[in-house]
């Protein structure tokens, strides 16, 4: 089986996953109902993962509770798998729930969208380049008078190839054969060009232009002052997380939204200093890494319940 085709199978997996915590949480309401209609209806592949997940879903709720543990421990095969990935079926759904806890609502009725630590790429139908970052959302349009991209939550990264229209809850973003970032922010989105030029319109206010190597934070009623940076250094688009003398209570707080579930610290590490190139799909291993290089430890309650506090001296 091919890499794409695993990630394509754990990516429909959690969908059927979250669908399920919905429907576990209180019932779906009728528009969600139709939404999973439309899921189910996308692909042969939809149908049979969701029958498949209902079935086993009915198969362990008939098990008395008592028993179902007993189970686990007979010598049955057939009934230990069965019961085996009724178990982790149930595991799954909270799970998939807490990859796509950070989302708004209004993400679920957004066209795509990711979870928290997933990344997407894909190519739009006029040829441009977009990248979705974690927890993001956007809608899409492109028609015969406009090729537009919605930013709903989270963050993008654009290539575009011709005249490509970005609507904020902030402004517009108006670019041809740009390379740019936009990330939602409460206070505005803050506007990266690595390369070409782009255009802000507030919602309100005056327009600005930024080139490439310049950012700037896209209010609703202004925008701040372009200032430079390196749009060559790498960065979530190849799935890093650079750090150079970065105190350590920023990226922490930039490596929160790549993981789902909690990470605390002490604020006594606050303002420890970081340096390093670390890579996004593995945060145990980053965790790993800042207890390796620096005075604090690392405590797993669970894999979604973590805290860092300062190492104790045991010399």
């Amino acid at each position: 089986m091919s890499a794409y085709t695993d990630d394509a199978a754990r990516r429909l997996a959690r969908e059927a996953a979250l669908w399920l915590a919905l429907q576990d949480a209180g019932g779906l309401s009728a528009e969600q109902r139709d939404d999973l209609s439309r899921w189910r209806e996308r692909s042969a592949a939809h149908e049979a993962l969701w029958q498949k997940a209902e079935a086993l879903r009915r198969r362990f709720n008939e098990v008395p509770a008592p028993l179902a543990a007993a189970c686990l421990d007979r010598p049955d095969p057939q009934r230990r798998r069965l019961l085996g990935h009724a178990l982790a079926l149930c595991t799954l759904a909270p799970l998939g729930w807490m990859g796509y806890r950070q989302l708004p609502v209004d993400s679920w009725r957004a066209d795509l969208r990711t979870a928290t630590g997933e990344r997407r790429g894909l190519t739009l139908p006029d040829g441009s380049r977009l990248q979705l970052n974690t927890a993001s959302a956007v809608n899409l349009d492109f028609s015969s008078d406009r090729q537009q991209v919605q930013l709903v939550a989270g963050e993008i990264a654009v290539d575009s190839v011709g005249a490509l229209l970005v609507q904020t809850p902030h402004g517009l973003l108006r670019a041809k054969g740009a390379s740019f970032c936009v990330r939602l922010g409460e206070r505005g989105c803050a506007v990266s060009v690595s390369r070409g030029q782009v255009d802000l319109q507030p919602v309100s206010g005056s327009g600005a232009r930024l080139a490439a190597g310049q950012r700037a934070l896209l209010g609703a009623t202004g925008i701040g002052a372009a200032q430079a940076f390196d749009a060559q250094l790498p960065g979530w688009q190849q799935g890093l997380l650079l750090a150079d003398s970065q105190p350590l209570g920023e990226l922490l707080r930039e490596l929160r939204r790549y993981r789902p579930g909690l990470l605390r610290w002490d604020p006594a590490l606050e303002r420890l200093a970081v340096t390093g190139t670390f890579q996004l799909d593995d945060t145990d291993r980053i965790l790993a890494l800042l207890a390796a290089s620096l005075p604090l430890a690392v405590h797993y309650r669970t894999r979604y319940w973590v805290s860092l506090t300062p190492r104790e001296n045991t010399a």
